[in-house]
């Protein structure tokens, strides 16, 4: 198949054949057959979202060079605006650089040099770029090498614990709604928590904060978020799934914890949630950001009569929903004013918005929080096969 299109049968029967691991080997052999590629490697995005970690190509083991500074670089271009970058290599050559993504969720780039790059080979780098996201996906089940490569600083045990708790792609990209999610310090977290599912008509998610420090809220949050997947995967809806959880934590622990549990009927975009003492989120809506000032209901855990009570939103098209835990609003990060970032950041992608949310919060703290901070930016797009209707708001 030299010089010809991209035969993604034969590059993924080649990665499963290969050792999990040794993705970009795989493709840096059929870009090097089919377009005479002559260096290919792969960067990783490291887990606290500031540096990139080469992968080369051959052997598939990280290079002994320093981490590169994500800031301020082309590469940290290529993933914000999910473009193809090519530019002279120096040598004669062209050195391209382009996004691996999947469902929205940026897990990194890769970096070919060419010696001739037209537009239809270009096209076949991003195929090849696109193919790689779907394999490293998937060899991520048999093999911690992506892990380790994400790891630039020490992480703390209740970090490590409850980074398995969360979903395994921060962002994820749908017709009907885009959504993002991040939290910090990620190399020293110990008690947020955020989920999210989708099936069929509805878009689950849920954002919790489990009382105390390091590794005694890691394991409160591990009994919090079972109790809610099993519910969850058992048919409950919000409410039924707050009771489970709020069981669950009566009977087996001694902890308590906030959280706002949502489930978004993605035809209609009513959202039914249960909120359970749990800090108010945040919307914009036609330029102005506001509270929705849902009902409170006890945390998870409080022993004390009464039940939790289910709640509706409406959400139109063009809406932006942020979800936070307390950790964004300790008096440390007052100076940072969310309110005004959701405004600015109005137009970018949910992702960006994350990340401008979390960088205000811990500039304003000079980078040393007391709790966990954790954001979900939810963009509702609305049913885009139907037309849009007119109606109102109920809130």
């Amino acid at each position: 198949m030299e010089g010809g299109d991209l035969e993604l049968g034969e590059l993924l029967a080649a990665a499963e054949a290969a050792p999990p691991g040794e993705s970009v080997d795989v493709v840096a052999r059929d870009l090097q057959k089919r377009l005479g590629a002559e260096r290919v490697s792969f960067l990783f995005v490291d887990l606290i979202g500031q540096r990139l970690v080469r992968l080369a190509a051959s052997g598939a083991a990280f290079t002994d060079a320093e981490p590169i500074e994500l800031k301020g670089s082309v590469y940290d271009s290529v993933l914000r605006n999910q473009r193809q970058h090519v530019e002279p290599d120096g040598q004669g050559g062209q050195r391209v650089i382009t996004p691996v993504s999947n469902r929205g969720d940026c897990v990194g780039v890769l970096e070919v040099t060419l010696q001739h790059a037209d537009d239809t080979v270009l096209r076949q780098v991003r195929d090849a770029a696109h193919a790689l996201a779907y394999i490293i996906v998937t060899d991520g089940r048999f093999t911690d090498l992506y892990h380790l490569g994400r790891r630039t600083t020490e992480t703390s045990l209740a970090a490590e614990i409850q980074h398995q708790l969360l979903p395994s792609a921060p962002c994820c990209e749908a017709a009907q709604f885009t959504l993002a999610a991040g939290l910090v310090p990620a190399d020293d977290i110990g008690g947020d928590t955020y989920d999210y599912t989708l099936d069929r008509g509805t878009l689950h998610l849920s954002i919790t904060d489990a009382m105390g420090h390091d590794t005694n809220s890691a394991l409160l949050a591990t009994l919090l978020v079972g109790a809610l997947r099993k519910a969850r995967r058992s048919g409950c809806d919000a409410l039924k799934q707050a009771d489970h959880a709020h069981q669950a934590l009566l009977r087996h622990s001694r902890g308590l914890a906030t959280g706002q549990l949502l489930c978004v009927d993605l035809e209609t975009g009513l959202c039914e949630l249960v909120n359970a003492g749990h800090p108010w989120p945040l919307r914009l809506r036609d330029g102005t950001v506001e509270e929705v000032r849902l009902a409170v209901n006890l945390p998870f855990g409080v022993v004390a009569p009464g039940s939790y009570r289910l709640q509706e939103l409406a959400l139109r098209p063009g809406d932006r929903l942020i979800l936070l835990t307390d950790g964004m609003l300790e008096r440390g990060a007052a100076a940072a004013d969310l309110a005004s970032v959701v405004h600015d950041t109005g137009a970018l992608h949910p992702r960006e918005a994350v990340r401008a949310l979390t960088a205000s919060v811990l500039d304003a703290c000079h980078g040393r929080l007391r709790d966990d901070a954790t954001v979900m930016v939810l963009d509702w797009h609305g049913d885009r096969r139907r037309p849009v209707e007119d109606g109102t708001d109920p809130r």
